[in-house]
């Protein structure tokens, strides 16, 4: 049986009736936590494009979400999967390949919406995107090949839009194939200065994705063997581990141990903010001469070496830069979505601190990753002090998870200036009675007025 088989053998087989409670009840958090960050992104300018492009058909059963267009399924995966994405403020897993799992979710609803399925199908679906993915970050890491996570997404979604769509197995192993052959991502995305695409990467897999399985539904083949084969992705891309993968049984699902983000910033730089945070009080008003942060690989490769990261002049630079970050909070207090407008990447107070920092590999960090997310920071003040925290498990991580209300309240703040308050309220009742719903569509097809205030 070749992997392609064993995923769709597995999809197929998995029913509703096998997820447990606490599963459902996090594939709403993670829903409420999607829209969250799609309202905060609506604005932007990656997330306007992608809206227009999906408009451009003027037909289709999928909505835009927060618009009265509908679109191709496909298309309202890139334009929703874009604003989801767009902030870098949606969930994570990290493992030997890091990936933000709830991108998945467009794609879900997207062809949920297209096919007629109910709330109970598209929590089904989300499950399968995030386990699909997931399972195959902790068997093979694709970074240190120059190649991008979202690679593995184009397979996911093609998954759980083949499990929507009801493919047999058959079926879903072709779609396995057609979205694996031909959707495979460079890193470049992420390195240096970040551009807009960065918002796109995984909305165009997931796009890629759903637009294979609507293939394998009417018919069309794939190559087969596509992780085994003589030039398939394990082979290809040195994903020897893809071999031994396992899927989720009893209860044991993916989604329950990935992470809700407390900060908009990328997910490594989490734990050294909230350090930071914690030791601003020890040293507000000080002179600081000196930041020293001992960090893990993945984080000192990904957001704490790059020059580009020392003078970041784009949003999607800035949140991935640690120096950039820890500054801001050190600055301010907080890092927000304010905290990467323009004028503050040219900030003196921000650059004079991100001069004085430091960011370096540390065998024992490297050795809490990625079960934690070490960073520990030193702050040297010119009086003598010298303060320090180390933080493994910062809020929203699986060690350390967000409360409900927590959630909401993230819902709530990207919702102010972007929604009316009654919106907000008939949102967030809708998603957390997701599993009641015969159809989706009431639960996604809320409006964003024209003008930039609520």
């Amino acid at each position: 049986m070749t992997l392609a088989r064993r995923m769709a053998e597995w999809t197929r087989s998995l029913r509703y009736e096998d997820l447990p409670h606490k599963t459902v009840h996090e594939v709403k958090r993670r829903i409420i936590d999607s829209l969250a960050t799609t309202l905060g992104a609506y604005r932007a300018a990656p997330a306007r494009i992608a809206r227009e492009k999906a408009a451009a058909v003027g037909t289709g059963a999928a909505t835009v979400w927060g618009t009265q267009e509908r679109s191709l399924p496909e298309l309202a995966t890139f334009a929703n999967g874009t604003m989801v994405r767009y902030l870098d403020y949606n969930d994570t897993y990290l493992s030997l390949e890091p990936a933000h799992p709830s991108d998945n979710i467009p794609a879900a609803v997207a062809v949920a919406e297209s096919t007629k399925k109910s709330g109970k199908d598209l929590i089904l679906a989300a499950v399968i995107g995030y386990e699909i993915q997931c399972r195959m970050c902790d068997a093979a890491g694709l970074r240190a090949s120059g190649w991008d996570h979202v690679t593995y997404g184009a397979i996911s979604s093609a998954l759980l839009a083949g499990k929507l769509m009801g493919l047999s197995e058959e079926q879903l192993e072709h779609a396995v194939g057609l979205a694996g052959v031909c959707n495979i991502s460079t890193r470049q995305t992420r390195t240096g200065q970040i551009s807009d695409w960065k918002a796109c990467a995984f909305a165009n897999a997931a796009r890629n994705g759903v637009f294979a399985a609507d293939l394998a539904r009417r018919g069309m083949t794939g190559p087969h063997e596509i992780f085994e084969g003589p030039k398939g992705l394990i082979k290809q891309l040195n994903l020897g581990g893809l071999r031994e993968l396992v899927l989720g049984k009893d209860g044991d699902f993916m989604i329950n141990k990935t992470y809700i983000k407390f900060w908009p910033a990328e997910y490594h730089a989490q734990s050294a903010i909230d350090a930071c945070l914690q030791l601003r009080p020890k040293v507000h008003g000080k002179k600081i001469e000196k930041i020293h942060i001992k960090s893990f690989e993945a984080a000192v490769s990904i957001i704490g070496s790059e020059p580009e990261k020392l003078r970041p002049t784009s949003r999607e630079t800035a949140d991935h830069s640690m120096f950039y970050c820890c500054a801001a909070a050190l600055v301010d207090g907080d890092v927000t979505l304010a905290t990467f407008d323009e004028h503050r990447l040219v900030d003196p107070k921000l650059l004079d601190l991100i001069d004085r920092t430091s960011i370096v590999e540390d065998p024992s960090c490297n050795a809490g990753y990625p079960k934690g997310i070490p960073n520990d920071v030193t702050i040297t003040c010119s009086d003598g002090t010298s303060v320090n925290k180390r933080v493994d498990y910062p809020r929203g991580h699986a060690g350390n998870p967000m409360t409900d209300d927590e959630v909401v309240a993230k819902f709530r703040r990207m919702a102010t200036g972007v929604i009316d308050d009654k919106t907000a309220v008939a949102m967030l009742e809708k998603a957390w009675a997701l599993e009641k719903a015969a159809e989706v569509s009431p639960v996604f097809g809320f409006r964003v007025p024209p003008d930039s205030a609520a």
